[in-house]
């Protein structure tokens, strides 16, 4: 069987058996701040299982996009030197939500290997944690005792992170040898484990402490590149389906192929993997960059590259290989190729990127063996090679040995753990905030909101809980800050890149302003509050009322983002994807993926069509659907936005549908007007607009207005005539500047001006002159230096008072190497000037704020000639 019949039959099978089949999630996860990448199938279920959410169905089974970098296997550094780890892989699951449990899990689990797949019995072997024997008595109906082994909790009690969901596991291996099996033997190739099925009991707290789930539920995770391996009878995971093709095509590239030696198979798998994983990785809306995930996937693509160059590679190759992973992928997984010109650009910009720094990484090798005193590279280069150059420890390794040079490892591993202790500190999540403790706790008491704020601006409703400072209270009064959940509430909590709604709430005796809007959980908005008269409990009513003029502004600025993503596409081209977005009453900035900076006339294109369609007055039609039918229908879903079963999509006439919560106008003509502010970078391949609309758009345009009659008037010129004029006045300017310069270099047709080389000062026959000059800036500072040097053939610093500081350039003639240094010269002096200072031998630049001490700083320099 192939990987996608493999696949098929999974889901299929456990169809058969009741479960709904769900799609796989983003590798980001949503709403989800303890996690960097989705590294399990449970996880877009996560809420199910501690009780915060629910589905509408209690069996699930998917095929989940997984990543994982870090673990007992999953270092990058040992991808491609074991024949069954990777960083990004699919995970096939089923689950069930506090419906079947232990023994269901096990009969079907059994049932798919041995029935649906055909595996022989007698090479399957079971373990179970060491105090579960409810467990070990339920694997006796199927596997014979002497293959059933109990494990400790490092191998048999699984938990997602330090907290969540957990609970003792059991896992089936496959046996590939013969003959007596010792426990041992389970960490070594002959055994494969395929299924690992958790028992889901408790939740783990960030205190350690474990306690029971609502309802016990069952979490099940096979590796689909395992199965498939063993279905088609390999040892490896690389020699499946699911890698050939992809190892075929690198070989074919690199002029390699795979079985001539170790080296060169690690370097074909790694490079398979890692493509593999960038192509997902990007597919979802990661972008290479210095930080984040974006810097894991920029490690994965340089250390690509790297095992490209092992193979003789110099020149870009990795974009060759994406239409193989596409073409193998791409049935299962439809955003890739929805996304294929998007990744190509990415990955094709970074390796362009990376092979200038590549050989600054070698040169930095090769000098290092070139000044060594021993045959020892040093950890600390070893590290910089890593880190900074995406040099892995074993590559560096193997270069240095090639040389006669050793690599200091211990040193290397002291960084490497720092680095990771820095990181685990830095680390905030997926940028989401974390759902505090007190919603969580209301949510599992049954406390919903239901939000009106579609269709109602104003409502009565009761308060169901009251919070001050993370705990839940039972009144409040005046002067206090507190938040508070209702009934019903016509107030947006803040989410998809919408802003939360402010506003008022009264009651008889009672004032509230409601200053902003949260919604920790899908079905919980936080009202928080200044509570300005009078006394709240819970159960008092009150009613709610939006800022309606705060809300309709920001509703003219989210449909305008949908309209101004549809002008972007067409301008651009459908490579650009929305990126993220914040929208409020006052102005909006949209993100979306772009390789270079937007032209002028793409810009004026873009306002353009924006602006038609809001004069067209189109009307928006809202619909809810299930997903997958918003998606038949066309609609656009964003990177990392977490879609329920029911999702809410816009329609604007046909004109853009986008699937979005938020609040739009009726028509589009209530916008009025749209104008671009900025067009900007935000990272590697993703850009930024930020953008007015309605009155706020009004205001800039009369603002603008202003100064462009204020400027006329200071140019004595008729507003028409301001730029023409603007445009000679600067052409004048620079015509006295030119002359300025020449006048100060002593080349100007006037005469001689006075010669500065005349107030030298002969220092040990050394010519040096010392001088504070007046110049416009900082490049005729440095010509007039080097001028003087040239002249004296000795030493000069001059200096300028430019924007209130100091600015200072030393220059030494090249016959004086090793006797004066300029970077000394600056250095020194730009200390006593409170500044910094340093350069070259020859040239140097420097200065300070302290104009004071101008005169010690120049008398300083012939000091320090004498």
């Amino acid at each position: 069987m192939n990987s996608s019949d493999i696949r098929e039959a999974f889901l299929g099978y456990f169809e058969k058996n009741g479960h709904v089949r769900v799609k796989s999630s983003s590798l980001v996860p949503a709403n989800d701040p303890t996690l960097f990448f989705t590294n399990a199938g449970m996880v877009q279920f996560k809420d199910v299982f501690t009780g915060e959410d629910s589905r509408s169905y209690q069996r699930a089974c998917s095929s989940q996009k997984c990543m994982r970098v870090s673990g007992k296997h999953n270092d990058l550094e040992n991808v491609g030197h074991t024949p069954r780890h990777h960083t990004f892989f699919e995970m096939l699951g089923n689950f069930s939500f506090g419906d079947y449990f232990k023994e269901e899990a096990i009969d079907f689990g059994w049932g798919f290997l041995t029935g649906q797949m055909g595996l022989d019995k007698n090479r399957l072997y079971v373990t179970v944690f060491r105090d579960d024997e409810e467990a070990e008595k339920l694997w006796e109906r199927h596997v014979p005792k002497n293959r059933i082994l109990r494990m400790d909790e490092k191998d048999n009690f699984w938990a997602m992170g330090d907290t969540g969901p957990c609970g003792p596991c059991s896992e089936i291996h496959w046996d590939f040898g013969k003959g007596p099996v010792a426990q041992s033997d389970f960490d070594s190739d002959r055994f494969m484990e395929i299924w690992n099925l958790v028992f889901m009991q408790f939740n783990k707290t960030a205190d350690g402490k474990m306690s029971p789930l609502a309802a016990p539920s069952i979490d099940t995770g096979m590796g689909l590149e395992r199965l498939s391996a063993i279905m088609q009878g390999k040892h490896s995971n690389w020699e499946s389906d699911l890698f050939v093709p992809i190892i075929d095509c690198v070989s074919e590239i690199c002029g390699n192929s795979h079985g001539q030696s170790r080296e060169i198979d690690i370097s074909l798998r790694v490079i398979a993997d890692h493509i593999r994983c960038a192509t997902f990785l990007i597919g979802d809306g990661v972008i290479p960059s210095n930080e984040g995930r974006g810097y894991v996937l920029r490690r994965i693509l340089r250390r690509a590259i790297r095992y490209g160059k092992r193979l003789e590679q110099n020149v870009p190759f990795l974009t060759e290989i994406i239409p193989v992973v596409i073409d193998g992928m791409g049935a299962a997984y439809p955003e890739l190729a929805t996304h294929q010109h998007f990744i190509t650009k990415v990955i094709g910009a970074e390796e362009e990127r990376f092979y200038e720094t590549l050989d600054k990484g070698l040169e930095l090798l090769k000098n290092e063996m070139t000044v060594a005193g021993s045959k020892i590279i040093s950890g600390d280069v070893a590290f910089k090679l890593y880190d900074t150059f995406g040099f892995p420890l074993d590559v560096t390794q193997i270069i240095a040995g090639e040389n006669g040079f050793s690599v200091d490892e211990n040193r290397f591993d002291e960084m490497m753990n720092e680095q990771r202790k820095r990181a685990r500190a830095s680390w905030k999540g997926s940028g989401e905030h974390a759902v505090a403790d007190v919603y969580k706790s209301l949510h599992s008491q049954g406390i919903r909101s239901s939000f009106v704020g579609y269709f109602e601006n104003t409502v009565e409703s009761e308060i169901l809980a009251i919070v001050l400072d993370g705990k839940r209270v039972r009144c409040a009064e005046a002067g206090m800050e507190v938040s508070f959940v209702t009934v019903e509430t016509p107030f947006y909590g803040e989410s998809g890149g919408q802003m939360g709604d402010v506003g008022v709430a009264v009651a008889p005796g009672i004032e509230i302003e409601i200053v902003g809007t949260r919604k920790p959980l899908t079905d919980v908005t936080v009202h928080d509050c200044r509570i300005i008269k009078g006394e709240i409990f819970q159960g008092t009513k009150l009613t709610l009322a939006i800022d309606v003029e705060a809300r309709q502004a920001t509703r003219c600025n989210h449909t305008s983002t949908h309209l101004l993503h549809r002008a972007l596409r067409q301008t651009l081209g459908e490579h650009v994807k929305q990126a993220g977005s914040l929208v409020g009453p006052s102005r909006f900035r949209f993100d979306f993926s772009h390789f270079q900076q937007m032209t002028s006339e793409e810009l004026r294109e873009v306002e353009k069509q924006v602006n038609e369609s809001i004069r067209k007055n189109l009307p928006l039609i809202t619909y809810e659907l299930t997903y997958d039918e918003a998606v038949a229908k066309g609609a656009l879903a964003f990177f990392g936005e977490k879609y329920g079963e029911k999702v809410r999509m816009i329609d604007i006439s046909g004109h853009s549908m986008e699937l979005c919560g938020g609040t739009h106008v009726s028509m589009t003509g209530e916008i009025g007007i749209f104008k671009i502010l900025s067009e900007s970078s935000v990272a590697a391949g993703v850009r930024r607009i930020e953008a007015l609309t309605a009155q706020g758009a009004l205001d800039y345009i009369e603002a603008m207005e202003n100064w462009r009659i204020e400027i006329a008037k200071t140019l004595k010129a008729q507003p028409s005539e301001a730029a023409e004029k603007i445009k000679k006045l600067m052409e004048r300017v620079r015509a006295l500047e030119k002359d300025l310069r020449n006048a100060m270099s002593g080349r100007s047709e006037g005469g001689d001006v006075a010669d500065l080389a005349s107030q030298a000062r002969e220092i040990a026959g050394i010519g040096v002159l010392v001088k504070k000059v007046d110049v416009p800036d900082r490049k005729m500072l440095a010509e007039l230096a080097e001028k003087y040097r040239d002249k004296l053939q000795g030493v000069v610093l001059l200096a300028a008072e430019l924007d209130g500081k100091i600015a200072l350039v030393a220059a030494v003639h090249k016959s004086l190497s090793g006797k004066v240094s300029a970077g000394d010269i600056a250095k020194k002096t730009s200390e006593i000037l409170g500044g910094k200072g340093g350069g070259r031998p020859d040239f140097a630049q420097g200065g300070g704020a302290d104009i004071e001490q101008l005169d010690k700083a120049l008398e300083s320099v012939f000091a320090m000639l004498t």
